[in-house]
């Protein structure tokens, strides 16, 4: 029960600081959005350890997990564009797998690459 609350608690913590980051983007016109704009600042509030990774760490473990659950109704609304993906299906489709491909490929290597550099530094 302890830990059910506490991932709550953690979850609620990222929820508003995702919407505080949402607001400060819309306040400063930045052209990021504020989800970005707040993973940059989670990022840096975690490297600086401002923020420690066991304030959040239950938390976001239970969102990564239930991750796919976030992309329903996202995949749930393409229904309402049936006419564009009957027109333009293939073409969309060709996207989606060739910045896929690219995005794995380009991952793969510098994960490599940082492996690699990893390795043949000294100890």
């Amino acid at each position: 029960m302890k830990k059910v609350l506490l991932v709550a608690i953690q979850i609620t913590g990222l929820m508003a600081f995702s919407e505080l980051m949402n607001r400060l983007a819309a306040w400063t016109h930045l052209p990021l959005p504020g989800s970005i704009l707040g993973i940059l600042a989670l990022f840096l509030l975690l490297q600086f350890r401002i923020v420690k990774l066991e304030w959040i760490e239950l938390g976001a473990t239970w969102l990564l997990a239930e991750l796919l659950l976030f992309f329903i109704p996202a995949a749930v609304g393409v229904m309402n564009y049936i006419p564009l993906l009957e027109q333009d299906g293939m073409r969309i489709l060709a996207v989606v797998v060739l910045s896929t491909l690219i995005v794995m490929t380009s991952s793969g290597l510098l994960a490599g690459a940082l492996s690699r550099r990893k390795e043949s530094r000294p100890s």
